[in-house]
C-alpha cells in the first residue's frame, strides 16, 4: 500500500493499493458522475486494460478505509524521463469528500521520490474546471503543451520535492 496517511473529509484514511485479485472486479466498475463522462472513461476497465495491454501505464486502486472508491494510474516517459499522472476515476458516490485530491498528492509524493523523477505531468481537457482548479491546488501548472484537445501541465520535482 503507498499511503502518506491522508484521510479524507469523512476521516477515512485514503491509500493506494495494487490491483489484484480481490479488487480487480470493484476498480473496473469504478465510475464517474454522468456528466464527468465527456472527460474521462465511463467505466475505470478502460484504464485497467491500457495498463494489461500497454506497457507504459501502471493502475493503482484508490481505496478509503480499504474499500475501494477510485482508479489512478501512472506511467513514465522514456524520452525525457518525466512521470504522467493518468487515469483518475473517482466513484461519483465517493466525490466531494477529498479522496481525489488525497490519492493524487500520494500519487505525487511517492513518484517524487523516485531517484530518477525530476517532473511530473498529466493532461485533462480543456473544458474541466473542476480538474484545472484541483492539480492547480497541488502545484501543477499548465505548458504549452497539448495532448490532443487535452492541456498539458507540469509540476518540477528536485531531490525527491515537489516545487510547486
Amino acid at each position: 500500500m503507498i499511503t502518506l496517511g491522508l484521510t479524507d473529509r469523512a476521516g477515512r484514511r485514503v491509500g493506494l493499493h495494487e490491483v489484484n485479485d480481490e479488487n480487480w472486479r470493484a476498480v473496473a466498475d469504478v465510475a464517474p458522475l454522468d456528466d464527468q463522462r465527456r472527460h474521462v472513461a465511463a467505466l475505470a476497465a478502460r484504464y485497467l486494460l491500457l495498463s494489461s495491454r500497454e506497457d507504459v501505464w501502471h493502475s493503482l486502486a484508490v481505496c478509503a478505509d480499504g474499500t475501494v472508491a477510485g482508479h489512478i494510474m501512472w506511467g513514465r516517459d522514456d524520452e525525457d524521463g518525466s512521470y504522467w499522472l493518468g487515469g483518475m476515476v473517482i466513484d461519483g458516490a465517493q466525490q466531494g469528500n477529498g479522496v481525489g485530491r488525497a490519492a493524487i498528492r500520494t500519487l505525487m509524493d511517492w513518484l517524487a521520490r523516485r531517484e530518477d523523477c525530476r517532473e511530473l505531468r498529466l493532461s485533462y481537457h480543456l473544458d474541466n474546471a473542476v480538474a484545472a482548479r484541483l492539480y492547480a491546488s497541488v502545484g501543477f501548472r499548465p505548458t504549452e503543451d497539448s495532448s490532443g484537445d487535452e492541456v498539458v501541465a507540469r509540476l518540477p520535482v528536485v531531490e525527491g520535492r515537489l516545487k510547486p
